[in-house]
């Protein structure tokens, strides 16, 4: 099997004219982002997001008995909600592709109806329900540079503008709040917060070919279609690539794809890792691989593992092995992001804190991280949550519903908690990575660790990429004497003081937008950054404050210049337009 179009148990995207006429129902019907959060209201919309079924139920009740109902209200009944529904509603809610048509793309499936008649008196036989979870999404247009983070679950007040946002649907399986019961471990995960987050992080350029690896639905690739020439989507199960393969070919329009000719864009590719790639070079990788930490056990057997988080390898070594072997993926400076998690081993824990302020040292628990880093590949790791291991081992038995059996949920929380204690595990971070393979092996490496936990301007990813130009532009200019800064506009001064005192004991320096970082602010350097409008450069504005607080000394014009490279990298200073 090569197209995947044909995978038992996932959707079937071998009949392209039936795609296209569900896709023709799907817009008919404002089946669309903005279309769900005008039908069910802010507050139902809300409410969904949470995976809180029953606001949304009850509006499309109200809306069933209405003269002449709005036909979305069946699609949210159907593949958001989860309900039971007859043949004749579905008919007329799809004119095109009618019930028939909905059953042959594997995408209905009889209802799991007690035998007889319902309460309403229908037959079960011509009652159905959703297979899959079909939701829309949008993704912005080409001409914008950023991602938008719009699904009826996780729209985000920072998502780019509406107006130039292209709408598509994307199809996985469904959740245990629309379907009860531990999920298939082959499950298929759909828009969630994780992928939502690594499409608004990665920097988008354009570039010759990229790799989603790893690609569940597709979501990354639908993201990478927008700015790449060619998308190589791999992953280890065949039912992830019938689910992107039908995602792609379903929104062939908007995403620009000729259906016919699907292999001149995308290549869909069978495989763990780097294997279904080995000898290729891409521009640019981005991956949400299965990074869960999970216990290993003896003679365990492949197939009981959730196959979307779940990467067969022991502790963090899927994350290490990706950091590792990146580079062979790359051509000289192409670029790799991905998410990821990493054991906080001994007493590595107690220097996690918020580094926020230029020049801290790096934490501890980047040394393990560091370790796993060729010498050829650059690399900023910021870790964004820290859980303890009952924690960790809470949410993901939670994520795949094996909460729900008391013997079962013991056992497996034990275990996990006795691999964590294995290897003295204190923690575990979470966190975004960013790899490059530079282009000049010699020049000195790119290495940022840092913990950033609170809020960002989303998407972050323009901000990413300005801040590893920075680096490139400070490699290039060893001394800044002779260089032009100014302060960049985000930039606000604050200042601190005890009443009645004469001057502020603490000034900060902070971020409007992007990292949103703070500053804890010396004498010196705030005198630096009040000089800063283009007009002086750099040794000029430092001879002047060495003259004014009487420190002719060279200590304090390197010390300050050092301070003064952090506050360039960081982006609250930027090279001024001369």
């Amino acid at each position: 099997m090569t197209d995947f179009s044909g995978v038992p148990g996932a959707p079937q995207s071998s009949d392209l004219p039936l795609l296209h006429a569900l896709a023709t129902d799907l817009a008919d019907a404002h089946y669309t982002v903005d279309g769900v959060a005008d039908f069910l209201g802010e507050s139902a919309a809300a409410a969904l997001g949470r995976d809180q079924l029953v606001p949304a139920l009850l509006r499309c009740r109200d809306e069933a008995q209405q003269e002449n109902p709005a036909t979305v209200n069946v699609m949210i009944l159907l593949w958001l909600v989860g309900e039971d529904l007859d043949r004749d509603l579905l008919d007329t809610a799809f004119p095109r592709t009618r019930t028939g048509g909905l059953l042959a793309l594997g995408l209905l499936e009889p209802a799991a109806a007690a035998p007889g008649t319902d309460a309403g008196g229908s037959s079960t036989a011509d009652r159905f329900r959703a297979a899959v979870d079909l939701r829309p999404y949008g993704i912005a247009s080409p001409e914008s540079a950023s991602p938008e983070s719009a699904s009826p679950e996780a729209a985000s007040p920072e998502a780019a503008d509406p107006e130039a946002a292209s709408n598509l649907w994307v199809a996985s399986d469904l959740g245990a709040h629309q379907r009860p019961g531990v999920l298939r471990h082959d499950h298929v995960l759909g828009i969630g917060q994780a992928s939502l987050s690594l499409a608004q992080l990665t920097i988008r350029r354009s570039v010759d070919r990229a790799l989603d690896l790893g690609t569940g639905c597709g979501i990354q690739a639908f993201h990478l279609l927008r700015h790449a020439r060619h998308v190589t989507a791999t992953d280890i199960s065949e039912r992830a690539l019938a689910f992107t393969r039908f995602n792609m070919l379903l929104n062939a329009k908007a995403l620009e794809l000729d259906p016919q000719r699907l292999q001149d864009r995308v290549s869909l590719r069978l495989g763990s890792m780097l294997e279904p790639v080995a000898g290729e070079k891409f521009d640019l990788v981005v991956s949400n691989p299965p990074f869960v930490i999970t216990p290993r056990a003896e003679g365990e057997d492949p197939e009981g593992r959730f196959t979307y988080r779940d990467g067969g390898m022991a502790g963090d070594e899927i994350v290490a092995t990706l950091m590792r072997t990146m580079h062979q993926v790359l051509v000289p400076g192409g670029t790799a992001q991905m998410l990821g998690n990493w054991e906080i081993q001994g007493s590595d824990l107690a220097d996690t804190t918020d580094a926020e302020t230029a020049g801290a040292e790096p934490l501890r628990w980047s040394g393990r991280i560091e370790s796993w880093l060729p010498p050829e590949t650059d690399a900023w790791v910021i870790q964004r949550e820290v859980l303890e291991p009952a924690e960790y081992a809470e949410m993901w038995l939670r994520d795949a519903a094996e909460n729900r059996d008391r013997a079962e949920y013991l056992s497996s929380y034990a275990a996990y908690l006795a691999d964590f204690a294995s290897r003295e595990v204190t923690a575990v971070g979470f966190g975004s990575v960013f790899l490059r393979r530079r282009a000049a092996p010699e020049a000195a490496p790119l290495r940022r660790f840092e913990e950033i936990t609170h809020a960002l301007e989303q998407p972050v990813g323009p901000h990413l990429g300005a801040a590893v130009g920075r680096f490139d532009w400070l490699a290039a200019h060893p001394s800044l004497h002779d260089e032009y800064l100014e302060v960049a506009d985000d930039v606000t001064e604050e200042r601190h003081a005890r009443p009645g005192a004469e001057h502020p004991g603490v000034i900060l320096l902070r971020q409007g937008a992007g990292l949103r970082r703070t500053n804890l602010m010396s004498t010196e350097l705030t005198g630096f950054v009040s000089a800063s409008d283009g007009e002086l450069s750099v040794g000029q504005i430092i001879g002047a404050l060495a003259a004014l607080l009487g420190r002719p000394d060279p200590d304090f014009s390197s010390s300050l210049e050092a301070e003064v490279r952090n506050l360039v990298l960081d982006g609250f200073l930027i090279p001024a337009a001369r």
